[in-house]
């Protein structure tokens, strides 16, 4: 791994650790916002992000998630799988406004990982979790479309790893 690609991805966990300090009591409930799972948007202009965004996710949630032995596993590997089949999809899939809604629908999909863990972990209603989890889950990723879209208007994702 070249050593800019290592510092953009360092720089990007630290800023996902950052925002997720911020809103850490509306980020680690059953109706999550977690505002710096907007930061997934950026696989979809360079794959090489996913590093960053994982980082990120891993110390997030060892910092500030109150159930951190099952974030660690479930939080991550939700993270993985989500992104992982954003990155596959982007090979069929043009245009970044295009891969920015199928990102954000596989994220909201896949948050039944995360009701699973709640269920576990607090005996919450897995349908109705998934339900709360996910609805937050759309609307970050939703309202951070366009944020990143014209951040990258400006900063250029495709080429900063």
């Amino acid at each position: 791994m070249k050593i800019k690609t290592l510092v953009v991805n360092a720089i990007l966990a630290a800023l996902y650790i950052a925002v997720s300090g911020l809103i850490a009591p509306f980020g680690f409930t059953n109706v999550q916002f977690r505002v710096s799972e907007m930061f997934n948007h950026l696989v979809v202009f360079n794959k090489k992000y996913i590093f960053g965004i994982i980082l990120g996710v891993f110390f997030s949630n060892l910092f500030f998630s109150p159930m951190v032995a099952y974030d660690l596993i479930f939080g991550v590997g939700q993270s993985v799988i989500a992104l992982t089949i954003t990155i596959l999809s982007a090979r069929y899939i043009k245009g970044i406004w295009k891969r920015m809604i199928v990102n954000t629908v596989v994220f909201t999909v896949t948050m039944f990982i995360i009701a699973f863990e709640l269920n576990l972990a607090f005996e919450l209603p897995f349908l109705f979790t998934w339900l709360t989890v996910a609805a937050g889950e759309f609307v970050v990723m939703a309202v951070g479309m366009p944020i990143i879209y014209f951040i990258n208007k400006r900063v250029n994702f495709e080429k900063r790893v």
